[in-house]
């Protein structure tokens, strides 16, 4: 029997694994190994979603973050929007990521969860959530390119990671990349990979959504018009 779109998510998610060098002070969490429920919902939401063999358009992050994916196991979305606008509850987390909070007000109106999902996936290069030590010995968020060597060091993985993306049944004739930074890596990586034809570039939630916050809308209406007229 051939796998859903969603089936295969799911396999390419249980398979998630980083075993390259990491600089000093960085780590990477694999959501999926340290919340059993954390597979669950993942599985409840590629279930629900994508749970059919239409191509999609790929939206691409930078890396899951602590309290989004990091805990939920889909991107872009933490516990209370998992529950409330995807209608998936889970009941061993409870987390607010403010990328999340942009990123749900423009679904909703682009139409909704099914209408959205059913026309575009989201993920990142470096799909595992990444964390640096500060000097008080706290965990915070990092993402892969914020030092040079990390990012050498997680390069091909990202390339492997984005080609299994592809592999998912995407379309590459265009790419969403989210964050004016990483579209710079990922164009770099796209001249060496050819995987995508054009490359739009959109402002990061999570900077909308703390800098910007007063021209909410105005990057609303620029996503729904970038994703639109695809």
């Amino acid at each position: 029997m051939k796998k859903s779109f969603g089936d295969k998510v799911i396999d390419f998610n249980r398979s998630l694994h980083y075993t390259g060098d990491l600089p000093n002070g960085f780590k990477v969490m694999n959501p999926y190994m340290d919340n059993p429920e954390t597979m669950e919902v993942m599985k409840a939401f590629y279930h629900k979603f994508y749970n059919d063999s239409n191509k999609r358009k790929f939206i691409i992050g930078i890396n899951p973050s602590r309290h989004g994916a990091g805990v939920t196991g889909v991107p872009f979305t933490d516990t209370k929007r998992l529950e409330s606008i995807c209608g998936i509850k889970m009941a061993s987390a409870h987390t607010h990521e403010v990328s999340s909070v942009f990123l749900y007000d423009m679904i909703t109106e682009y139409g909704g969860a099914a209408d959205f999902y059913n026309k575009f996936y989201i993920n990142s290069p470096f799909p595992l959530a990444i964390v640096r030590i500060t000097k008080e010995r706290k965990w915070l968020n990092a993402n892969y390119y914020d030092d040079p060597a990390l990012f050498e060091m997680v390069k091909e993985y990202m390339i492997l990671s984005l080609k299994k993306h592809i592999s998912l049944g995407l379309d590459t004739s265009e790419v969403f990349i989210l964050g004016k930074k990483n579209a710079d890596f990922i164009q770099k990586l796209n001249r060496e990979e050819n995987f995508f034809d054009r490359l739009h570039v959109l402002e990061h939630p999570r900077y909308i959504q703390q800098y910007k916050s007063k021209d909410k809308q105005t990057y609303i209406d620029k996503y729904l018009l970038a994703l639109t007229q695809s």
